[in-house]
Formats: structure tokens, sequence, C-alpha cells
């Protein structure tokens, strides 16, 4: 028979367990969101596909582990479950990067439709079910070895969920103020990991028991820190600037001599281009450009930008438009500091750390607030548009912000013509709001920019102010720009604060996108097999 170890003979031991399953299950899950979404992003979409697949683990882990814990109830089991969990964790960094990337390599030949979904869940499946599967196994193998009796289970029980549930708590916000913006997700997942791994490890030392076992994953433990510490999100790219983290992002700079680009995506997108040389970028910068010309005060505009990321639109106006005074927001701090630092951003442009909405909100308490000439909102990342920046009562904000005459422009970076698509619902709410709403694709590009504003002089203003200009190439590319200009109509589809799906109307437009891209990658398939697909 074997001997019981001395640590289980005290319950703490048990309950210390459960504290610190509770604890590594929460930080698995944020950790898993920023796993996903450099690849992914970070939309509600994601998180319902990772919330879901977890659940579906533990719901698993729960109903086997007290199954198993009545057919045999030796503690050896559910520490040597909890050493085989934390090693798979351990691998996570490593091994996940490279799952999500084989199953986005299959999906690419094999789906036509919901990309992104399929992707997420299938991903999430394949990496993070069987490690949180086991941990589900300790709650019901906990009840079983402390519960001595009928008289005090409840109390027994209880005890144990406060401990998980404290565990929780700490397990949520650790990785994200703590360990995530200091050491990194690859760090984070091997800090919680390593938790697991020395309380199993405790336990088979304290009973001399599993000696092969315990040595083996030790070494499997130790080979699996120093993998995944050496490979990045984008692992493929050799020449990356800058690769890190910020509280809200993965963040990756590309340079050369030309540009300097910003993702915080690694499989699509790009958040901010900066061109070296100067003039116009032939982004939607410069078409975003004709918002001070629409204004009553011209190239003196004072100009608010919801959004600033690495502050290009700003360093165009200023560029163009020397006289005019620029008011910045960008929630990530992280991003500020790399626009500096990359992107030339001039230091006399005052940037706000904060949330663009609640900045609004804060301006609008003060009585004799600062208002603007130019509001641009900038704030929508690929399918991560927040819904509290997309709603009727975001765009009443932002109108009782302008001056009168004042414009507002927003960069609606999904170009979709589909009727009910994003565009269409963020134009028809804009239009609740705005009585002069107008519309131009960017050429080369899945943007939209979309100006608005109270003052059915904008266009006239456009026009004289363009025909002012002393810069030829801005002079005629403005031409240009309100050559192609169209009025909206709306059609109704408003968002609200209570009603503000955007992350699956953001989403049916980045499928489509998809969709078409996968056509490609298809025929490339066909004809050069995985060594074509694998050099696309």
């Amino acid at each position: 028979m074997k001997e019981k170890s001395k640590l289980l003979e005290k319950k703490i031991y048990l309950y210390l367990t459960e504290f610190f399953a509770g604890m590594s299950v929460m930080a698995v899950e944020l950790g898993a969101s920023r796993l996903l979404a450099p690849y992914f992003s970070s939309s509600q979409i994601v998180w319902t596909m990772i919330i879901g697949t977890i659940m579906i683990a533990m719901a698993l882990g729960n109903y086997f582990g007290g199954k198993w814990a009545d057919k045999d109830p030796d503690p050896d089991r559910l520490y040597k479950r909890m050493i085989i969990s934390a090693v798979w964790i351990a691998a996570i960094p490593f091994f996940g990067k490279l799952i999500i990337i084989a199953v986005s390599a299959l999906l690419l030949v094999s789906i036509s439709t919901n990309f992104l979904i399929w992707a997420a869940f299938l991903s999430c499946m394949a990496v993070f079910v069987f490690p949180l599967f086991l941990l589900g196994t300790v709650t019901p193998s906990l009840v079983k070895y402390t519960t001595d009796s009928l008289d005090d289970n409840g109390k027994t029980v209880g005890t144990l969920g406060a401990f998980n549930t404290i565990g929780s708590i700490i397990g949520t916000f650790a990785p994200t103020f703590i360990t995530i913006p200091a050491v990194g997700t690859a760090v984070t997942f091997l800090i919680f990991s390593g938790i697991l791994f020395v309380l199993g490890v405790i336990y088979f030392v304290s009973c001399k028991r599993k000696k092969i076992f315990v040595a083996v994953t030790a070494v499997m433990f130790a080979a699996l820190c120093i993998l995944s510490t050496s490979i990045g999100f984008a692992f493929w790219e050799k020449t990356l600037a800058y690769e890190g983290e910020s509280v809200y992002n993965y963040l990756q700079v590309k340079e050369d001599g030309q540009r300097a680009v910003l993702s915080t995506n690694v499989l699509f997108g790009v958040q901010s281009v900066y061109m070296k040389q100067g003039g116009l970028s032939g982004l939607y910068y410069d078409t975003a450009m004709a918002a001070p010309l629409m204004s009553e005060a011209g190239e003196s505009s004072d100009i608010l930008i919801l959004g600033n990321g690495t502050g290009t639109y700003a360093t165009q106006c200023r560029a163009y438009f020397p006289e005019t005074e620029i008011d910045a927001v960008e929630i990530d701090e992280s991003i500020t500091e790399l626009a500096y630092r990359y992107f030339d951003l001039d230091d006399d442009i005052n940037v706000v750390t904060y949330d663009g909405r609640a900045y609004l909100n804060g301006l609008r308490r003060d009585k004799e607030h600062k208002k603007y000439d130019v509001i641009m909102v900038d704030a929508y990342q690929d399918i991560t548009i927040p819904f509290q920046m997309s709603s009727v009562e975001f765009f009443r904000l932002v109108n009782d912000c302008l001056k009168p005459g004042g414009v507002m422009v927003v960069n609606m970076n999904m170009h979709s013509d589909k009727k009910g698509s994003i565009n269409y619902a963020l134009s028809d709410t804009i239009c609740e709001v705005f009585d002069y709403v107008y519309t131009i694709p960017v050429k080369n590009a899945t943007n939209r920019e979309l100006f608005a504003s109270n003052s059915k002089d904008m266009l006239m203003r456009f026009q004289s102010n363009t025909e002012a200009l002393t810069d030829d190439e801005l002079k005629g590319f403005m031409k240009e720009v309100g050559t192609g200009l169209e009025w909206y109509e709306s059609e109704g589809n408003v968002l609200t604060d209570d009603k503000a799906p955007v992350e699956l109307l953001g989403m049916q437009v980045i499928d489509d996108l998809i969709s078409e891209q996968l056509e490609h990658y298809k025929k490339v398939f066909k004809e050069d097999g995985i060594e074509g697909l694998l050099n696309e």
C-alpha cells in the first residue's frame, strides 16, 4: 500500500492546489487571447471562441475528474495530471504559434467562408483543450480527498470554492497588469505553468515517488522554457525593427529607407505607415486631409485626432498645414512611444493617453471646454471596432465638441460596397447626427473616408480652399478627392450603445476580403503544392 504524503495530512496543501489551479486557468485564458490576437484580432468573436473552448475543456475535466476520483482516489494521479498540464502550457508559446500557422495554412486551401471563426476555434481546440481539461479534473479530485464525512462536507467544498475563486481573481489581474506588460505573453505562460509544475514536484518529493517521471518532465519543462522564449509571433520575419507587447496590443514595426510600418496583427492589417521622404503618402491620410479644407477655419484648423496611432495623420496635416493646432488621443501609450521613436512624430503635438470616448466625455463636462474645427476618428483596427465609438451616442459627443462649421472625418478601414455592411451601418448612424455626409473610397486600399458636418457650405469651402492651395501636388490630389466625393443617403440602420453588433458586421467584411485572397492561395497550392504556398 502506498505511503500517504505527509503534505496531504493537513488540508492546507490541497487548498493551495485549488488556489493555484484556479489562478492558472484564468492566466491561461488571458494568455490565450494575447496569443491569438496577433493572428485573428482581439474581437469579441475571438473571445467567444476562447471562452467557449475553455468551458468545454473545464466541463469535460470536471466530469471525468469526479469519475476517476471515485474509481481510484489516488492523489498521485491528480498531481501527475497537473505536471503534464504544466509541461503542455509551457510548450504553448512555441508550439502554439506553429499550430496556429499550420491551422491557418490548412484552412487557406480547404474552406471558402468564415475563415476567422474556424481558424480561431480550431486553434483553441488544438492548443488549449487538453491542458485545461486536465486542470478541470482538479476540483472534483480535491473534493474527494478533502471530504472526511458528511458532517463538514459543505464547509470543505465551500472552502475549496473560495480558494479557487480567490486564485482566479489573482489569475485575472496579474497577467493583464503585471506579467504581460512586464515580461510578455510567453513568459507569462511559463510563470503560471511553473507554479503548477512546482506544486506537483513538491508533492512527489514529499512522498518519495515517481522520481523518473519527475526528472523526465523537469528536463522537458526546462527545454520548453528555452524554446518558448526564442520565438516571436511573426517568427518567419527576420528583419523587424521592433516586436513587442503592450497592455492592449501586439506591436510590430517594419522599417526600411522609404517608410516605417506599424502592425498590431501578424496575418492581416497595417495600422500606420510613415513615408520618410515626405510628400503625399498614397494612403488614406492624404484623403482625410480634405477635412481641414472643408472646415470654416481652413488651413488654420484646430484638429483633434481620436486614435492617433503613430501620428501619421498629425504629421501629414502639420506638413501641409503648418498653422494647424493638433491634439491627439491614443489609448496605447506604447504606440505613442513608438511614434516618437520610429515615425518622427513632432514633440509639440499633444498626445493624451486615454480612451477616445472617455476623453470627449471629459471635455463635455467642462462648460467652457475647447472645441475643434476638425475631429478625426481613426480608432477602427481591422475587425476590432470599439462599439462605444461606433454608436449614435458617440457621434453626438463628437458633434458637441465641434465648432460651428466644424467637420468630422472617419476612417472606415474595411471597404465594402455590400448593403448592410459595417460601413453602411456606421454611415447611417452618423446621418442621425450630421446633416451633410459624404464618403469616398481610397484608391488601392480597403479604406473608405467619411466626411460629416452640419454646415451646408462644407463643399463650397472645400472647393475654394483647394483652389487657394500653393502646393501643386496637394492641390491636384484634392481636386481628385472633390470629384470622388459621394453624397450618402441613410437607410436608417442606426447603431446605439445598447445595440451595436460591430464585431459580426466587421467579421463579414473581413471574411469577404479573406475569401478573395483564399482563391489566390488555393490556385497557388493547386499549381505549386505546399512549397509554392510556403513561398507565398
